[in-house]
C-alpha cells in the first residue's frame, strides 16, 4: 500500500468518493500515531484510534488548539511551511501555527480546486494580486496561494500591489486600466478589505473601468480589516457598476490557515450547483467534507439544520484534518454545498472537542 501522503495525491488528482471514507480513516490513525498532542487527547477522550470505524466518531480540534501547541508530524523537515494565525484567543495574544510538512499537497489542492471554481474555462490571464504574495509575506497561507495560482493560470503579464503595510490601490488600478485599453481579461486576487480600498479609489477619482469579458475576482474574507464592511451582494454590486464585472465571476472564497483546502461561491460561471446571488453557496472540494455540529454535543444536525461547523480534510494529512471552527453554516447532505452564516461569537463551545486544558497539558508531557 502507498504511504498515506502519496494515497492522499493521489485522491486530489482523481477522486473517488467511495474512497473517502476509508482514506479519512487512515489519515485519522496516522495523526493519532504521529502527532503526540493528539494522540494523548485520543487516550484522554478513552478513544483506541485502531477501534473507530465511522468518520463522525473521529474527534475534532478546534481551530483555537493551534494557538496552544504544536500540531505537525514528526517528519517535519526542511521543505515544511510555517503558517500564522491572525487573530488572538480572549486569554492569551499569541497566535497559532499550522506546520505544514508536504505543502506538495497543500499545493495539489489548492491549483486543484483553483481550477475547478476560479479557473474552469482553464483560461491563463493577467493576474492582479491585492495581497501580499509569498516571498512578501512567508508567513501567510494566503499569500502562498496566490502566488501558485500565478504561477499556474497567470501569463508573464502579473502584478503584486500589497506588501506588509498596505494595498497600492493606485498601482492597482493603473494594471487594470493597461488591461482596458487591451482587451486583456483579468483575475484580481484579493481580500475583501483591499477590494474594497480599489473601490474607494475609484469612487474618489469618478472612475469606471471596463475589464474584458471572462475577467474575474476571487475576494476572501469577510468584514475584517475594512473601514466600511462590505457584504458578498454589495461586493458584487460595485464590482459590477465600478470594473464592468459580472456577478457571477465574483466569487468568495471561504478557508483559515488551520485548513489546507478552501471553499469558493457556486455561481453559474463553475457550478450547476449555484444559488441565487444573496443565498449563495460554497463548494468544498472532493478530499473534504463538511458537516454542522450541535455545538454542545458536538453531534452532527440533520442536513439542512444551523449548526457549528466541522470540516474533515484530507489535505491536512500532515497535521490533524478533523478541525472545529468558529463559524455556524448549513450543510447538505453530501457535505460538499455549504452556507457560511457567521462566527459563533468570542465564546468557546462548551463542546469543544480538544479542550484547552486538555491540550496545553498534552503538549507538555509530549508523550512519546
Amino acid at each position: 500500500m502507498l504511504p498515506v501522503y502519496q494515497q492522499v495525491l493521489s485522491f486530489i488528482a482523481a477522486p473517488d468518493p467511495g474512497r473517502f471514507e476509508p482514506l479519512a480513516l487512515e489519515v485519522f490513525r496516522h495523526q493519532a500515531h504521529t502527532l503526540p498532542a493528539y494522540r494523548e487527547h485520543c487516550r484522554r477522550l478513552g478513544i483506541d484510534p485502531a477501534s473507530v470505524v465511522r468518520m463522525e466518531d473521529i474527534p475534532s480540534v478546534s481551530t483555537l488548539a493551534f494557538k496552544y501547541g504544536r500540531l505537525a508530524s514528526d517528519d517535519a523537515g526542511l521543505a515544511a511551511l510555517t503558517f500564522v494565525t491572525s487573530g488572538t484567543t480572549i486569554a492569551r495574544a499569541e497566535r497559532g501555527t499550522h506546520i505544514v510538512s508536504h505543502p506538495e499537497i497543500y499545493r495539489a489542492s489548492a491549483i486543484a480546486h483553483l481550477r475547478r471554481m476560479m479557473f474552469p474555462d482553464r483560461r491563463r490571464m493577467r493576474i492582479l494580486a491585492m495581497h501580499p504574495i509569498a516571498d512578501r509575506m512567508p508567513q501567510s497561507s494566503l499569500s502562498q496561494m496566490i502566488s501558485w495560482a500565478m504561477e499556474e493560470f497567470g501569463t508573464d503579464r502579473c502584478e503584486c500591489v500589497a506588501d506588509r503595510i498596505r494595498v497600492d490601490a493606485k498601482a492597482g488600478c493603473d494594471f487594470l486600466l493597461a488591461a482596458q485599453r487591451e482587451g486583456a481579461p483579468v483575475c484580481i486576487l484579493a481580500t475583501t478589505a483591499s477590494i474594497s480600498a480599489l473601490f474607494a479609489h475609484l469612487e474618489a477619482g469618478n472612475l469606471r473601468i471596463t475589464l474584458a469579458v471572462g475577467s474575474r475576482i476571487m475576494d476572501t474574507g469577510g468584514a475584517k480589516g475594512q473601514a466600511v464592511p462590505l457584504d458578498a451582494a454589495a461586493v458584487c454590486d460595485r464590482a459590477r457598476a465600478l470594473l464592468g464585472v459580472a456577478p457571477e465571476y465574483v466569487i468568495n472564497e471561504y478557508g483559515m490557515t488551520e485548513l489546507c483546502s478552501q471553499l469558493y461561491d457556486a455561481t453559474p460561471f463553475n457550478s450547476d450547483d449555484h444559488a441565487a446571488p444573496n443565498e449563495r453557496v460554497k463548494i468544498a472540494p472532493p478530499w473534504m467534507r463538511a458537516t454542522a455540529v450541535d455545538p454542545i454535543s458536538l453531534r452532527a444536525v440533520s442536513a439542512g439544520e444551523i449548526g457549528l461547523l466541522r470540516f474533515f480534510d484530507l489535505a491536512n494529512v500532515s497535521s490533524v484534518s478533523a478541525i472545529l471552527t468558529e463559524d455556524f453554516g448549513i450543510v447538505n447532505e453530501r457535505g460538499d454545498c455549504v452556507r457560511i452564516l457567521g462566527r459563533a461569537g468570542l465564546a468557546e463551545p462548551r463542546g469543544c472537542a480538544l479542550a484547552i486544558a486538555e491540550f496545553e497539558a498534552a503538549e507538555n508531557q509530549q508523550v512519546p
